[in-house]
C-alpha cells in the first residue's frame, strides 16, 4: 500500500488526497479503476487509427464506405451498449451497497437481455440492408455503395458478438474489475489488428478482409469473456442456467437506466448519421476528410473518454452508499482532470499532425481542411468536452437517466443537425461548417449539465 506513496512526492500525495480521495474510494483505488480503462481506450483508438490507415490503402472509395457504415454501426451498436450501461450502473450501485447476490443476478440478467436485443437487431438490419443504405447514402458513388453493402452485412453478423462482450465487460467495470476488461480487450483488438495487417495489407483483400478479421476477433473476444466469468470470476458468478431465467424485477431496474440511454443513443447517433448524409452531398473527398479527421480527433479524446467510462463505476458505487458528497467531489475532480488531459493532448499531438496525416495516404488537396477541423476540436475540447460527456455519464450513474437523455437529444437535433445543415449546406461552409456546429453543440451541453449538477434532482433517484 505504501509503494505508491514512497514513489510520489509529499506535495503530489497531498493533491491526490485532496482531489481524488473520499470516504468511499481513495485515489489509489480510483486510479486502479481508471488506468486499465485508459490503456484499453488508448489501444482501441490506436487500432482504429491503424485500421483506417490500412483500409485507406484500398483507396478513397473504401475509406468512404467504411466511414459511412461505421456511422450506421455506431448508431445501432450503441443501442445495446446503452442497455449494457444500465447493467453497469445497477451492478455498481449494488456493489456499493454491499449486496453480492444482487450484483450477480443483475449482471446475469443484463448479459442475457443485451444478447437477445442484439440478435434481433442483427437480423433486422441484414434483412433490410439495401433499402437502409439507399435511404441514407443513395447519392454515394456506385463503388462506395457496393463496398458499404459488404461491410454492413459483415458488421451485422458480428453485432451479437460485440454485444455479449460489452455486456460482460460492463458488468466487470460495475464491480470495479477493470483489469480483466483490459486483458480481454487487448486479446480481441490485437487479434483484429494482426488479422487486418495480414488480410488487408499483405493479401490485399480490402473490405472483405476487414469484415473477416472483425468477425474472427470478436468471436475470440466473446469466447474468452464467457470463459472468464464462468470459470474464473467469483464476483459475477455467471451461469448459463441462471441466464435463461428472466427476472422482471431486476430487468425493470436495468431498463430504467438503459432504455432512456438507448433512446438517446438512437436519436443522438441518428443525428450524427443524418449529418453524415449532408457530407455525402459534398462528395467523396469531403467524406474522406471527415473520416480521417474523426480518427485523429479520437486521439485527443483518449484520456477524457476513459474518464467518462470510469466515472460510471465511481459515482455508481458512491450512490450505492448514498454518499452524495463523495459523488460531487469525484465528478468535479474527474471533469477537471479531463480538461488537463485535453490540454496535454493538444500540446503533444498538434505538432505531430504532419506525421499522423502520412498514415492515411490522404490526397494533398484535403490535408489543409483536415488540419482546420483538428484545430477547431483542439480549441473546443478542453473547454467544452469534459462537462458535455463526463458529466452526463456521472448523472446517469446516479439514476438521472431521463434528464440526461432528453437534454442530449435536444442539443443534438437543434444544434448539431439543424445548425450543421445551415452552416454546411445552406450557407456553403461545407464540412468546416458541419464540424463547427458540433463544437457549438458541446457548448450547449456544457451549460445544460452544469445547471443540472448545481441542483439536487440528479441524486434524488434511489435505485437500490
Amino acid at each position: 500500500m505504501n509503494k505508491i506513496a514512497v514513489k510520489l512526492k509529499p506535495r503530489t500525495v497531498y493533491l491526490l488526497d485532496k482531489y481524488f480521495t473520499g470516504e468511499s474510494i481513495d485515489y489509489k483505488k480510483l486510479f486502479a479503476i481508471i488506468t486499465p480503462i485508459f490503456v484499453d481506450q488508448a489501444f482501441l483508438i490506436f487500432m482504429s487509427l491503424l485500421n483506417t490507415a490500412m483500409i485507406s490503402s484500398a483507396g478513397v472509395d473504401a475509406v468512404s464506405a467504411v466511414s459511412m457504415v461505421d456511422s450506421l454501426n455506431i448508431f445501432l451498436v450503441n443501442v445495446f451498449i446503452a442497455v449494457a450501461t444500465g447493467g453497469t450502473v445497477m451492478v455498481a450501485q449494488y456493489k456499493g451497497s454491499g449486496n453480492p447476490e444482487m450484483v450477480s443476478k443483475t449482471a446475469t440478467q443484463a448479459i442475457m437481455a443485451v444478447t437477445l436485443f442484439s440478435l434481433l437487431l442483427s437480423l433486422l438490419v441484414i434483412t433490410f440492408h439495401t433499402p437502409t443504405l439507399s435511404l441514407l447514402f443513395g447519392k454515394a458513388d456506385p463503388n462506395v455503395f457496393q463496398n458499404a453493402r459488404i461491410y454492413l452485412i459483415g458488421s451485422c453478423l458480428s453485432y451479437p458478438l460485440i454485444a455479449i462482450f460489452q455486456a460482460v465487460t460492463g458488468a466487470l467495470r460495475g464491480v470495479g474489475e477493470t483489469k480483466p476488461c483490459l486483458n480481454l480487450s487487448l486479446l480481441m483488438n490485437v487479434t483484429n489488428t494482426v488479422l487486418n495487417i495480414l488480410l488487408i495489407t499483405v493479401f490485399k483483400m480490402g473490405i472483405e478482409g476487414l469484415v473477416i478479421s472483425t468477425i474472427i476477433a470478436r468471436l475470440l473476444g466473446v469466447a474468452a469473456s464467457l470463459i472468464y466469468i464462468v470459470k474464473y470470476n467469483e464476483t459475477i458468478r455467471f451461469t448459463f442456467r441462471n441466464a435463461l431465467h428472466i427476472d422482471m424485477a431486476i430487468l425493470k431496474k436495468v431498463m430504467f437506466i438503459g432504455l432512456p440511454f438507448a433512446a438517446e443513443q438512437l436519436f443522438f447517433n441518428g443525428g450524427k448519421l443524418l449529418t453524415q448524409t449532408f457530407i455525402v452531398q459534398l462528395g467523396t473527398l469531403a467524406m474522406t476528410s471527415y473520416a480521417i479527421a474523426n480518427s485523429i480527433a479520437l486521439l485527443f479524446q483518449m484520456g477524457p473518454n476513459s474518464l467518462s467510462i470510469a466515472i460510471i463505476t465511481v459515482v455508481g458505487q458512491c450512490m450505492g452508499r448514498r454518499n452524495i458528497q463523495d459523488a460531487r467531489k469525484f465528478i468535479l475532480s474527474l471533469i477537471g482532470l479531463g480538461s488537463v488531459l485535453f490540454l496535454i493532448a493538444d500540446m503533444v499531438l498538434i505538432p505531430l499532425f504532419p506525421l499522423l496525416i502520412k498514415m492515411f495516404n490522404a490526397p494533398d488537396e484535403i490535408i489543409p481542411t483536415i488540419f482546420t477541423l483538428i484545430l477547431i476540436s483542439a480549441i473546443g475540447h478542453p473547454l467544452l468536452w469534459p462537462v458535455s460527456f463526463i458529466m452526463p455519464s456521472a448523472l446517469r450513474a446516479a439514476g438521472d437517466s431521463n434528464f440526461t437523455s432528453i437534454a442530449s437529444l435536444l442539443s443534438m437535433w437543434l444544434l448539431r443537425v439543424v445548425l450543421g445543415y445551415l452552416l454546411g449546406i445552406t450557407f456553403g461552409f461545407g464540412i468546416i461548417g458541419v464540424w463547427t456546429a458540433m463544437n457549438i453543440e458541446w457548448g450547449m451541453r456544457t451549460l445544460i449539465f452544469s445547471w443540472r449538477f448545481k441542483g439536487k434532482k440528479w441524486y434524488a433517484h434511489k435505485l437500490v
